[in-house]
């Protein structure tokens, strides 16, 4: 089949499409003729050398796939070969057909094309999984959303205004992309170029009341920021070390406002857990995907042989919301 491949770790001149072996689904696992996939933060860091899929995972970059069902391994059933699926995949989805665990999968709305549904595996669900199941974020609550117009940060203020509409959404973001993210949903924004401490202008804006979540890809440099910035109880979610990961903490601070913070990742978790997650992404959050509540933001569509392009983008910082590779 054909695929993105590396010979080494590198720039975005290491990557090449060639040849490579056909998967075979094991059992429990289906074979999927992929159509599109999405360029996500982690290939690029895993183009480096720095990010190792799973093991037994493809070495191939890409995390989530949209298309069809080619073939069903051993023990799999409600399902059927030729359904449209998305899922999440451990590696792989930078070529023609990758395997994915039949737990993991979601059918497509009709709604929906392959480019968008390319979309919803690898942003939507991490932000659906932190905001709302890990961070517990509910409607009337007020949260800030760190990065943007980013895959996840994009996809985190479309579930917030889809589940929780009476929910307060601050925003942190670089002056060329305030305005998009104001008209996505944003209820405040913050220049994060102008005010890398925040701390005062929340207390102004939630009138010295803190706020109730925090989704952060930045880490050690928004530390002390995010934490003067929660409320009572406040929930802090990583879920990116940019900046670093070292940083001090006020533990002091943490323990009298009874305040959390909580590590996070989605690609590493086991089978079972992911499956899990992704039953409830499907049963709270699909539906708004169904009735156009909910559109993918997708700032341009590559074909797979511009894939080095699609990687000097995101790269750059110029999309905003997601970047898609078409395979097929």
């Amino acid at each position: 089949m054909k695929a993105v491949l590396m010979d080494a770790f590198g720039s975005v001149d290491v990557l090449r499409i060639g040849e490579a072996e056909k998967p075979v689904p094991a059992e429990g696992q289906v074979l999927v003729k992929v159509f599109a996939t999405s360029i996500n933060r982690p290939d690029l860091v895993q183009r480096e050398g720095k990010y190792p899929p799973p093991a037994g995972d493809s070495e191939i970059l890409g995390l989530e796939v949209a298309g069809v069902i080619e073939a069903l391994g051993a023990g799999v059933t409600g399902w059927h070969v030729g359904e449209r699926v998305m899922t999440l995949v451990g590696g792989g989805g930078y070529a023609e057909f990758a395997v994915a665990y039949a737990c993991h999968l979601m059918r497509i709305p009709e709604s929906m094309n392959y480019e968008e549904a390319a979309c919803v595996c690898e942003s939507y669900i991490t932000a659906f999984l932190n905001v709302f199941m890990i961070g517990e974020f509910k409607d009337s609550q007020t949260a800030i959303l760190h990065g943007g117009g980013g895959g996840v940060n994009t996809a985190a203020i479309q579930l917030c205004r889809a589940l929780t509409p009476a929910s307060k959404l601050i925003v942190t973001a670089s002056p060329a992309k305030m305005e998009r993210v104001r008209e996505l949903g944003a209820d405040f924004l913050i220049n994060f170029h102008e005010t890398p401490d925040f701390t005062e202008v929340v207390k102004e804006y939630t009138n010295k009341k803190g706020v109730d979540v925090i989704l952060d890809h930045v880490g050690a440099k928004y530390l002390a920021p995010n934490m003067n910035s929660l409320g009572y109880k406040g929930r802090l979610v990583i879920i990116g070390v940019v900046s670093g990961i070292k940083a001090e903490l006020n533990l002091a601070l943490m323990m009298v406002k009874r305040q959390q913070i909580i590590g996070s990742v989605l690609r590493s978790r086991p089978v079972a857990e992911k499956g899990e997650i992704i039953a409830e992404f499907t049963r709270r959050a699909l539906p708004k995907f169904t009735d156009r509540s909910i559109v993918p933001v997708i700032e341009k569509v590559f074909t797979l042989d511009q894939v080095a392009d699609a990687h000097r983008m995101m790269e750059e910082d110029k999309h905003f919301g997601k970047i898609v590779l078409r395979i097929q």
